[in-house]
């Protein structure tokens, strides 16, 4: 059974700066793509950012210059650091894993709220 869980949110103001963490656990699969989502309340979940297995990254034009995900591939763990917190980064964050390979999935966790108030 895989397990994906999320750690870090919270409370954090304006311009302020937070890091989660997304750690996977069981997959016998080979984990390609692993990265983060993030949706608020009425609003459809979105892309912040996605990071290859060798590295290559993809941000969300919000999550651009502010944001930087990283990875430790030996703990098949994601980090997203978030720089210059604005109010509308507020949301839960999911992490999203990618396996590769016949019968491979896509697996969520619950989810780590991050509050930036106004």
């Amino acid at each position: 059974q895989v397990q994906v869980v999320e750690s870090g949110g919270g409370l954090v103001r304006p311009g302020g700066s937070l890091r989660i963490s997304c750690a996977a656990s069981g997959s016998r699969f080979t984990i390609a793509t692993m990265g983060w989502y993030r949706q608020d309340s009425g609003k459809q979940r979105e892309l912040v950012a996605t990071i290859t297995r060798s590295g290559l990254t993809d941000y969300a034009d919000s999550a651009k210059g502010r944001f930087t995900i990283s990875r430790d591939n030996a703990k098949n763990t994601v980090y997203l650091q978030m720089n210059n917190l604005k109010p509308e980064d507020t949301a839960v964050y999911y992490c999203n894993v990618r396996e590769v390979g016949i019968g491979s999935k896509n697996h969520w966790g619950q989810g780590t709220q991050v509050t930036v108030p106004s």
